[in-house]
């Protein structure tokens, strides 16, 4: 396992990074069993994964308590991320907010909080003001935002020293490339990587748009007929499948799966510190872990970002996957 520094700090976190949403199934996920999800923390960490990822949104605090369990006698070991919803970013709810996670994580510290999305009625300086005190007593070690966009990021940056922005970025979504991503380089701003497999779309599984679960099929790539779109664009389905159908001919010359392929572009790309992988058991952990050991050529990042160019250029800047650019709730 390979670790990187976080921004500018001395924190080194490992480059694949558990992403715990999926580990209590439900909603976009499916049942699941919480011994296969105890059996995944356990297989992350013997695989040398030390940053875990989670939200008091994901099942309302079920993700914070699982993971609060699995780590009980292993909290020295891991470097622990929670957010703090745009809903709670008032002082008093996000001091609130904080404890609540601390309860669930049985923990008296996380070492990453982040912002998970941008308000747009209470101004940063307040929120950064109530996470400096939580800071300050020892409750927080490093603050970070997540899905800021330029002119969120930028606003946060004139403020106040945020270490990461963690944000949708995957050869089928590079929105971030868009200015995000320089943004980030200049002001050695980490970034996180979540939905690096685009919810599945980039492990091969999907011949086809129809085959997609409806509850995948969301995001701005998918047609807005879909019956869970809100984004009311026209999506690029036959784009999409033509270019994974690309990609996958691409990973069977190098002889490796399109996920580990995926991942390992992602680790190439500037300023990218980690890659946050759901995982809802043993074989899909080990299958994440496996791209940390695949080095790629330059020639062939750029074969696989020149496959992908298309799609970037469709998605453009608006880096929320989910709604159009109308509503977007990255700025």
């Amino acid at each position: 396992m390979n670790y990187r520094k976080l921004g500018m700090t001395d924190i080194e976190v490992s480059t694949t990074c558990l992403g715990c949403w999926a580990l209590i199934g439900g909603f976009n996920w499916g049942p699941q069993d919480e011994q296969d999800s105890l059996d995944a923390i356990a297989a992350a960490l013997e695989g040398g994964v030390n940053f875990f990822d989670t939200a008091p949104m994901y099942g309302e605090g079920a993700s914070e308590q699982l993971l609060g369990k699995a780590l009980v006698g292993r909290r020295d070991k891991v470097i622990l991320a929670t957010k703090v919803g745009s809903q709670s970013l008032s002082p008093g709810k996000l001091k609130e907010s904080c404890e609540q996670s601390l309860r669930n994580l049985r923990t008296d510290y996380v070492d990453l909080l982040l912002v998970h999305w941008p308000s747009r009625e209470v101004p940063f300086q307040e929120t950064y003001r109530a996470l400096t005190h939580l800071r300050e007593a020892g409750k927080v070690r490093v603050i970070g935002v997540s899905n800021h966009g330029v002119q969120d990021l930028a606003g946060a940056l004139a403020c106040a020293r945020v270490e990461c922005n963690q944000m949708a970025y995957s050869l089928l979504w590079r929105a971030i490339e868009h200015g995000i991503q320089s943004l980030c380089v200049e002001n050695h701003v980490s970034i996180l990587c979540y939905s690096p497999l685009a919810q599945g779309l980039l492990t091969g599984k999907f011949a086809s748009a129809d085959e997609v679960p409806k509850d995948r099929a969301r995001t701005r790539l998918f047609s807005s007929d879909r019956p869970m779109t809100r984004h009311g664009e026209p999506g690029c389905e036959e784009l999409l499948f033509d270019t994974l159908r690309e990609l996958k001919a691409i990973c069977d010359d190098i002889g490796r799966p399109m996920s580990q392929i995926a991942l390992a572009w992602l680790l190439a790309q500037p300023a990218v510190t980690s890659v946050v992988c759901g995982a809802r058991n043993v074989e899909q952990v080990r299958e994440n872990l496996a791209a940390d050991e695949v080095e790629l050529p330059p020639e062939v990042i750029e074969r696989l970002s020149k496959c992908t160019e298309a799609i970037k250029q469709h998605v453009g800047a608006n880096a929320d996957a989910w709604q159009g650019s109308k509503d977007s709730r990255i700025r």
